[in-house]
């Protein structure tokens, strides 16, 4: 991904990109030093780690879709509205999620996502 690609369009690229389900390609999105940080949770920090982590998601459903509802803008920052889905035969989890991309040179080199963590696990031990 070129440095001149704007912010918007690199958080949607990412976003497009997880139903492939390519941890290693989700986290070359991500600048070596980025943090990602699920605000109910401890904060993922480096694009290793990120990628750890994103393989542990990708274990918990066949599939993982999410889906922007609304986008705002303002500089390197990208804020996304989403329906998070994590897609499996035995069931669908569905999170309502906001999140916060803060893009430089190219990467994202933080993402915030705020969701409620009791919605998620009552939906996972159902």
């Amino acid at each position: 991904m070129s440095d001149n690609t704007s912010p918007a369009e690199v958080v949607a690229r990412f976003i497009s990109a997880w139903p492939e389900g390519n941890s290693a390609n989700l986290a070359s999105f991500f600048s070596d030093d980025a943090v990602y940080h699920n605000i109910p949770m401890e904060p993922i920090v480096g694009r290793e780690a990120i990628e750890a982590t994103f393989a542990a998601f990708m274990g918990m459903a066949e599939r993982i879709e999410f889906e922007t509802l609304h986008t705002a803008v303002d500089g390197s920052i990208v804020m996304t509205e989403r329906i998070d889905r994590f897609i499996s035969t035995a069931k669908t989890i569905v999170l309502p999620v906001m999140g916060t991309f803060e893009v430089v040179d190219g990467k994202i080199r933080a993402w915030r996502d705020y969701f409620d963590l009791a919605q998620f696990t009552t939906q996972i031990s159902a």
